[in-house]
């Protein structure tokens, strides 16, 4: 009996071993909470982070950030299972549902650089599949404007305050919710019901 145990342990852990890793990807388009409470929404990501990226670590706080003076983009760290979710379905989300990706330096009522459309590349690959995607999407004449995401070297993301995670859920009648991202999160389940979920 021992032996067939033994070998049985081999291949769960075996198993375990092989399973793709966690795959993440840090996103700019405006305030965090709405490109946050989009990303929460799908099927296959298992973590939205709101922070900052593009500047420095002794200025990625909320105040100093706001005032477009630090190089940080609000940002959201996505992570997610590259086998229930991929690259190119988290750039379509981005592009189309969680931002305007045609506004210079503002998203909506907000406007700075640190409100900027950008990805923060971690990696070639991250790189490639963003300018492809752009390509295609300026190919397809999508947008009647020009497409302004930058896409910029991850050198550091920075978690934002406690009260900035998850705002969107915790607070569902904020007027600036209801006004700017709700509408969002209901873009995103009627553009993409199959990836959305709903908690």
């Amino acid at each position: 009996m021992k032996p067939i145990i033994y070998f049985v342990l081999a291949i769960i852990l075996g198993g375990l071993a092989t399973q793709a890793k966690a795959d993440e990807i840090v996103l700019a388009g405006g305030c965090f909470w709405g490109v946050e409470a989009v990303f929460e929404h799908l099927k296959g990501v298992s973590d939205a982070t709101s922070g900052y990226a593009g500047g420095k670590a002794d200025t990625a706080q909320y105040d100093t950030v706001s005032t477009g003076n630090t190089g940080h983009a609000e940002s959201v760290r996505v992570t997610y299972d590259p086998r229930a979710i991929s690259l190119n379905q988290l750039l379509a989300v981005y592009f189309t549902v969680a931002h305007n990706p045609t506004e210079l330096n503002y998203q909506g009522p907000d406007h700075g650089t640190q409100y900027r459309s950008a990805i923060f590349y971690a990696s070639a690959v991250q790189k490639q599949a963003a300018e492809n995607f752009i390509a295609k999407l300026e190919k397809d004449k999508t947008y009647s404007a020009k497409i302004v995401t930058t896409l910029e070297p991850l050198n550091g993301f920075y978690p934002a305050e406690a009260h900035h995670q998850n705002f969107a859920a915790l607070n569902p009648n904020y007027p600036y919710i209801v006004a700017y991202d709700a509408p969002k999160v209901a873009h995103l389940q009627k553009a993409f019901p199959a990836l959305y979920r709903e908690e």
